[in-house]
Order: structure tokens, then sequence, then C-alpha cells
């Protein structure tokens, strides 16, 4: 039989104030996912439990949210640091906190709708009502947050909600009033701010960026919020959101009717001003106090996150550097630098013919441009699978293996992982590379280093590609290399770009001895 505690008839413990707090005391206090776990167990249980007051229900829920900051914080940061995302270990994080912020959104937006309806206690948290839609509007954003470092698909429910209670703070008159959301912590903000950072996060492409640099893009929208615009008519703004659908928001299109739930948004003054940022940190080689990242990142990451954002903020967003045709076909992809090099296999008579059976994973190919692919991921295997990732790449119509790099990652409706990814080159070369003077050339030395040639001849500029292993590249030391039996010296021009096991540089090239 069920106890009945003291709040009334609500048979649930937290029914009762001390044995609420009692609950809250007994959390595991070193053990942020167990603790995460009970706190989203038990918003959960008041979610579905009928015949609270609204203001009981409130303090419940202000009770486990705050509980909660820390564990969640903490699991934000294990999430993050991840150096190779290990299936069941990522999804059991992204679960754990995804979870929280759900059960989180769906007990306020609950305290809303008792209000509305009329329930017991909805005189006693009317004077709360922004803080709880804007508190609301915060769990849904950071459930958006979450589906995206997932790459999605952003459930419709999402797009509801935000919708749904930012148009009604505003019918109610108090979406622009300003606020403290939470003491002390989060500072002054107004339901339209939280809606906003909800639209233009949507809007910054995070699934082209790895989870620690979609981080960086949450920070800085928040940082930017009170700057956004938002307004009724197109004038002035870059994308539109209709509040009644649910439906992502999109860039602004030719033809596009005012309607009475339409609304018009863009980075407004906070481009102009992201803008700035950038160019004080490039000249200052510092990011400033004010720009709260809640962590510590490389400031060249920094400022190549704030290009990204900066450029889809703007009011025209990058072109795409060639068409997509849609073709069907399949191409047989291994993961990493090491695993590229062994498939390669420089060491065996004519290093550039694969035309032998070789290991990898087959991948459906759906388009075609000249810079890439578009590919949907077979669901049982690539747990290996990031943004930034290096590939080789074997078409079926071809001799040889090509090289890529995962640039975007997204789910479809299907559940079905899709990704975008840059062809460096459609026919990587092996060759060895050393430091000047290190080995002799006539001494099949260990200590070479395989590395990937990109391009048979210079381009125009008289500089090569070179794929090498992470950490070699210096921008002071040339390099030795050996390529069928031929030695040419590397002079370093420039990283392009560095991943996790690779640097991707451009050198110039000449003949050993020249």
């Amino acid at each position: 039989m069920a106890l009945k505690w003291l709040g009334g008839n609500v048979d649930h413990p937290m029914a009762d104030a001390k044995q609420a707090r009692r609950i809250i005391a007994e959390l595991p206090a070193n053990d942020a996912s167990k603790a995460l776990e009970e706190i989203t167990h038990w918003l959960e249980t008041l979610n579905q439990t009928e015949g609270f007051k609204l203001d009981r229900r409130l303090e419940n829920i202000e009770l486990l949210d705050g509980a909660a900051q820390n564990h969640q914080r903490k699991l934000l940061r294990d999430y993050l640091s991840m150096q190779r995302q290990q299936k069941f270990h990522e999804h059991r994080l992204w679960t754990a906190v995804f979870g929280f912020w759900k059960q989180l959104g769906d007990a306020y937006a609950l305290c809303f709708d008792g209000h509305e309806s009329g329930a017991s206690g909805a005189g006693a948290i009317g004077k709360s009502l922004a803080v709880i839609v804007t508190r609301a509007l915060r769990a849904f954003t950071l459930q958006l947050k979450w589906m995206l470092l997932h790459y999605g698909p952003i459930e419709p429910r999402i797009w509801s909600e935000l919708g749904r209670l930012y148009q009604s703070a505003e019918s109610k008159g108090f979406a622009e009033s300003v606020i403290e959301i939470y003491p002390g912590s989060h500072g002054a903000v107004s339901v339209k701010d939280q809606f906003l950072r909800a639209m233009v996060l949507a809007a910054s492409a995070t699934d082209g960026l790895p989870p620690l640099r979609q981080e960086i893009v949450e920070r800085v929208v928040a940082h930017f919020a009170s700057a956004f615009r938002l307004a009724d008519r197109p004038d002035g703004c870059t994308h539109c959101f209709d509040l009644a659908m649910p439906k992502v928001p999109v860039r602004l299109f030719k033809g596009a009717e005012p309607t009475a739930t339409l609304r018009y948004f863009s980075a407004g003054e906070g481009h102009a001003r992201l803008c700035r940022l950038i160019g004080n940190i490039q000249a200052n080689r510092v990011i400033p106090p004010d720009i709260n990242l809640r962590g510590s990142y490389e400031l060249d990451e920094v400022v190549a996150v704030l290009k990204h954002v900066a450029q889809y903020w703007s009011e025209k967003p990058p072109a795409r550097g060639s068409e997509r045709q849609k073709i069907s076909g399949r191409i047989t992809v291994v993961p990493g630098l090491n695993d590229v090099l062994q498939t390669l296999n420089p060491s065996k008579g004519d290093a550039l013919d694969f035309s032998q059976a070789q290991p990898g994973e087959s991948w459906i190919v759906d388009n075609v441009s000249d810079g890439g692919y578009g590919a949907i991921i077979p669901a049982v295997t690539s747990d290996w699978i990031k943004v930034g990732m290096l590939i080789g790449v074997h078409n079926e119509t071809t001799k040889h293996w090509g090289i890529g790099l995962i640039r975007r990652i997204t789910r479809d409706e299907q559940n079905r992982r899709r990704v975008g990814i840059q062809v460096l080159s459609k026919a990587a070369i092996p060759i060895k590379i050393n430091r000047p003077g290190s080995i002799s050339w006539t001494d099949a030395s260990s200590e070479s280093e395989g590395a990937l040639l990109l391009s048979t001849a210079p381009d125009a500029q008289g500089e090569v590609g070179v794929v090498m292993r992470e950490g070699i590249f210096n921008a002071r030391d040339s390099l030795e290399m050996t390529v069928r039996d031929k030695s040419y010296v590397l002079t370093p021009v420039r990283m392009i770009e560095g991943g996790e096991d690779f640097d991707w540089a451009s050198f110039k090239v000449a003949s050993r001895g020249a």
C-alpha cells in the first residue's frame, strides 16, 4: 500500500518538505553520474505525479535543479575531454545529461501549464512565471545543444516547446523583461534572450565541428545573446522561425510571407562585436577575461571557431565550393593515419597498386561534388567517427586510394548517420620522411616516418601538401622525403590543419642536392 505523505493526497516522497531535503542531502557527493541519474529519476516521478500544489512542485524542481548543476557540468567536461569517444561510454554520458535536461524542461513546462490551467497554487507562482518560462527555455536549449553534440536529428518537440513557450511570454507581455534566471550565476537575461540563444545556436552550423568546438560556439552564443535581433518583419534579419511549427529555423528565402507566428532573427549587433573580438584576439594574442568559455582552449582553436561562427552569422553564408550531384555507389573507408599508411603499405613493390582487397568499412555514397562525398554510415560499426577525422577512401571505380577528412556529421529521420567528406587527394602517394642528416638514405632505417604526399607535382605556388604524424611538422625545419627511391628536400611553408593523429602541411619541394 502506498504511503500518503504530508502533502495532502499526493503519493510521492517529495510531497513532504523535510523528506525532499533529505533526498537531496543523500545524493552521492563523489559520483556525478549516479547523482545525476537519481536527480533525473526524481524529476521524472514528479512529472508523472498529479496533485502537487504548484508552489510545492516548483520548490521541489528548484531543489533538484540546484543539486544537479555541478554534477551535469562534471559530466559535460568528461564528455568533451574524451580523446576518442567509445560508443558505450559516450552513449552513457550523453544519455545521462540529455535525460536530465529533458526531465527538467518538462518539469518547468508543467509548472507553467498548471498556472495557465488554474491548478492549485497557481496564484502563488504567478510572480515567478517569467523565471519559470526562461528556465524551461534554457532546458530546451540545452537539449538542443546535446542533440547537436550527438549530430542530430533534432526532435520536433524541441521546436514546438521553444515556440510555444516564447509565444506565451510574448502574449503575456514579459518576453523582454530582464530577470535573474538563477541567483548570481547566469546574470540578467530575458525570455527573448534565452529564446534567441536557441535560434542562433541552431543557425551556427555546428554539425561541421567536433564536440569541443561546439562547446565554444554555445558559450559565444550565450555571451552575445543580448545583442541578437528578433522581429516580426524580415528587415535586417537573416533567418526565420515559425512559432507554431515544429521545424528548424531556416535562412530567409525569397517569397517568405510574414504571418502571425513567423519570427525573424539574426545575430544583429552581435556579428559586428564578434568580428571586433576576433581582431582583438589576433592582435593581442589573448582572450579577454569577460569571454567565459568555461574551460581552457588553445588561442588559435578559439579564433578558428569564432571565424566559423562569424561566417554563419553574416548576411551571406559561405558558398558551397561545387554543386552536389546525386549518385548511388559505395566507398571503402579506413580510419586514421596509421591505418591508412598500413593499407597503402609502401614497403611492397609497386606502392601505388591498390587493386588487392583491403580491410575497411563499406559506406554508401549518395552524392558527390568536386570536393568530396556525402555518405551514409553503417549502423553497427564506425564507433570512431568524428568531425576532423582523417580517412582513407577507395572508390569502386578507381584504382588508387584517396585521402579525406570528415567535415560534417548529421543524423537523418531514420537515425542513420550521414557524413560529409572533403577529399584532400584522389590518389595519395606513400612516402618516407625524416629530419635532414638523421639517417643515411641508403639505410632502410626504422627511424623514417611514413607519410602521404597529396600530389604528383607542385601547384602554381610551387608547393605540395603532405600529411604526416601529429607533432612532426615544424615551421623552422626542413624535412627529407623519399618517394619511389628518389630523395627530396621539403621546406615548410605553413600548417594547413592539425588533427588528433595527423598534421596536414604545405611545403616547397626540391630535389636533394639542388
